[in-house]
């Protein structure tokens, strides 16, 4: 049997990501209007890049490509998660809430992160 991942969207951190998406934007619909082109706008599209960045970097000839592309993913997640905390503080957004999405983040962020010492440790020990 064939255990190779064929596509992007087989990954587990894309999945993953993607439900990220989801549950932000329906979050930040309850923001006040206000926000929608302050932190709403921000934080739809850090959010977005996260699955778009693991994407686009599959598509990539190489591994060192690749990898770039998936740190950029793990800057967009943290800069979620930083613009969810001031959110929380602000009273955007709820303790469950807040709490779920910390969840996601940590979750996808802890994925994301093996993906990228597994991949580095390949192009270390081809660039040898």
């Amino acid at each position: 049997m064939d255990n190779k991942i064929n596509s992007y969207k087989s990954l587990i951190v894309w999945q993953k990501a993607i439900v990220l998406v989801t549950e932000v934007y329906s979050i930040s619909k309850t923001f006040p209007n206000e926000e929608k082109f302050g932190i709403v706008n921000q934080l739809n599209r850090a959010v977005v890049s996260i699955p778009s960045n693991i994407a686009e970097g599959w598509g990539r000839e190489s591994s060192k490509n690749y990898l770039q592309f998936l740190r950029i993913s793990r800057g967009s997640l943290m800069e979620v998660e930083t613009l969810i905390i001031i959110s929380r503080n602000l009273n955007y957004i709820d303790a469950e809430n807040f709490k779920l999405i910390s969840d996601k983040i940590e979750e996808t962020g802890k994925i994301l992160q093996g993906i990228i010492k597994s991949i580095s440790q390949k192009i270390t020990v081809t660039d040898n």
